[in-house]
């Protein structure tokens, strides 16, 4: 038996799993077929689909639906009224449920406010989408992506701060808050401290 905190407020279905520590706020509401990691935090008016995973430590921040076909992997920051949709190219009078499109988002990613994710994509590990940006293709891990369409236009570190280092090439940074070493390899970012 799990134990995590539910306002008076919030629906959860029969059936949702939620994992210990975790927070329902005012007026959210799980369907019954989401999982949901440890010590995640859903904010108020946060809807969750049926087919959708939530890692642990995830933070899902006020008025964020998350649809079913998304899936979170954990200490993915969504950031407030930010969007994700499941359908590339709905209509109302269309029936297209068996058209959802799978989206990803890695571990330590993070989606700013008023973002939109467009379905069927991948966002990769430690991305930081800004405030506002439309994300229509994938993602590469640490990439700070703004603008609509989203561009990229830097690299993240996993602390969260932005690394002096050019799109592309090759060369090394150390995160000065974290002392983290990343090495950029023509055009991809890894991760050289263990």
């Amino acid at each position: 038996m799990t134990s995590y905190y539910k306002h008076d407020s919030a629906i959860v279905d029969d059936g949702a799993k939620i994992g210990n520590g975790s927070r329902v706020w005012h007026f959210a509401h799980v369907c019954s077929g989401a999982e949901i990691g440890d010590k995640v935090s859903l904010g108020q008016n946060v809807f969750i689909g049926n087919r959708v995973t939530i890692g642990d430590k995830c933070k899902i921040q006020n008025n964020v639906s998350v649809y079913d076909n998304v899936y979170l992997e954990a200490e993915v920051f969504c950031g407030p009224s930010m969007v994700f949709t499941n359908v590339y190219n709905p209509r109302s009078g269309v029936e297209r449920k068996d058209e959802y499109l799978d989206t990803v988002i890695k571990r330590g990613a993070t989606l700013g406010a008023n973002c939109t994710i467009i379905c069927g994509i991948t966002v990769g590990e430690y991305a930081f989408v800004g405030a506002g940006a439309v994300v229509n293709k994938s993602v590469k891990a640490y990439a700070l992506m703004v603008g609509v369409p989203a561009k990229q236009v830097g690299w993240m570190s996993e602390f969260g701060e932005q690394l002096d280092l050019p799109l592309t090439g090759n060369g090394a940074f150390t995160c000065p808050h974290s002392k983290v070493v990343y090495q950029l390899n023509d055009g991809n970012l890894t991760r050289l401290t263990e």
